[in-house]
């Protein structure tokens, strides 16, 4: 008999059967199931089991971590089960069956910013040390930064900037690819929106505030006229763009022959795309970030800013189970791109940091309970 077998047995007894299984893969060190009914599986039961540590319910798959031989034991549960595994997409297909509207929309939220993420980085830590080379005085008494000091650091601070306004200026290229990516459109059609709304022929969008309304370029058609406004940096108006574009052209691969849509579907779906960018949903995210990030910094600079934060604190490790955190992503590349800078990675870092500091208490207090 092979090492897990009898585990396997038992874990497939314990969650239901397998008329209880809809899907089932694993990760690096979780068996993650698919149920038809998560009442079925007896989590106690399954805690006895020697190879599974335990149990968690997260985004509708039910999952039992087992550690670093989790593929061995995936492979002899297989076998034992008689079950046809799936990749981890399919099986996150599968459990979107089991998730509320609200879970499935945090969870689509989270895997379009999750790609950004390692650009946001980068950018972060450029912005971070541009700020401490070119605007805070350390030298000459005070009175001069490293950069009005050196011709070499100035020269570093202007090189970085190209790198920093490619992340966060043109933001609303690499959003609106993200979401045709995730939602399986033309990735390319996705791309050429994104520059449709910080081309350089648009005004700049940090210039809006200070062009007067006379002075703001439009497109002229005669009877009427359409303001030629960019949307750096923007994220909202960026991702209401990015989900017209892919229900278009989702619209028309429907309805066009097939002989045609690769000609057809792309027309009808990026011009209308971007008219209706420009003309209706852009104004409205604009505003609606806008309300969004001030609502959030009002409420992290006001009076009783240790009361918000407090309450940020608290709810944050809970949205953490549930998936909800995701949404502060939209949040926190809005406070960016509005202010220059967000207070919610702060928090969230000091969230992470409280997270592992719990569990190196739990090793220590644990440490002589051999099982744990």
């Amino acid at each position: 008999m092979a090492m897990y077998t009898k585990d396997a047995t038992d874990l497939l007894t314990y969650v239901g059967g397998k008329e209880n299984i809809s899907a089932v893969t694993h990760c690096v060190t979780r068996m993650r199931f698919v149920l038809i009914d998560d009442k079925k599986a007896d989590v106690k039961k399954i805690e006895t089991i020697p190879s599974a540590k335990g149990t968690f319910t997260q985004s509708g798959q039910f999952q039992v971590i087992i550690g670093n031989d989790v593929q061995e034991f995936y492979n002899e549960f297989i076998t034992v089960s008689g079950i046809e595994g799936v990749s981890k997409d399919a099986a996150k297909q599968a459990a979107k069956t089991n998730q509320t509207w609200i879970q499935r929309l945090m969870g689509n939220l989270g895997e379009i910013f999750a790609p950004l993420i390692p650009a946001l980085i980068c950018g972060g830590l450029i912005l971070g040390f541009r700020n401490i080379i070119d605007a805070i005085k350390l030298f000459e008494d005070g009175t001069k930064t490293l950069v009005e000091i050196s011709q070499f650091w100035s020269g570093v601070d202007s090189f970085l900037w190209l790198i920093g306004e490619a992340v966060f200026h043109f933001l609303p290229v690499g959003i609106v690819w993200s979401i045709t990516k995730k939602m399986g459109t033309t990735q390319i059609l996705g791309i050429i929106l994104g520059i449709t709304l910080v081309s350089p022929q648009l005004l700049n969008a940090y210039a809006v505030a200070s062009t007067a309304a006379a002075d703001i370029p439009v497109w002229n058609f005669g009877s009427f006229s359409i303001q030629m406004i960019g949307y750096q940096a923007q994220v909202i108006p960026a991702m209401m763009a990015g989900f017209v574009l892919v229900y278009l052209e989702k619209f028309w691969h429907k309805h066009c022959p097939e002989a045609i849509s690769m000609i057809v579907v792309p027309f009808l779906s990026l011009i209308p795309a971007v008219i209706i960018a420009h003309t209706i949903v852009g104004p409205i995210g604009w505003k609606i970030g806008d309300m969004i990030s001030q609502v959030v910094y009002a409420g992290l600079s006001s009076n009783v800013k240790w009361l918000f934060a407090g309450v940020f604190g608290f709810v944050y490790a809970p949205l953490v189970i549930t998936g909800l955190h995701h949404m502060t992503n939209a949040i926190d590349t809005q406070l960016v791109s509005t202010y220059g800078y967000t207070i919610l990675w702060p928090m969230i870092a000091l969230s992470n940091i409280a997270q592992g500091s719990a569990v190196l208490a739990m090793i220590t207090l644990q440490k002589k309970n051999e099982r744990a």
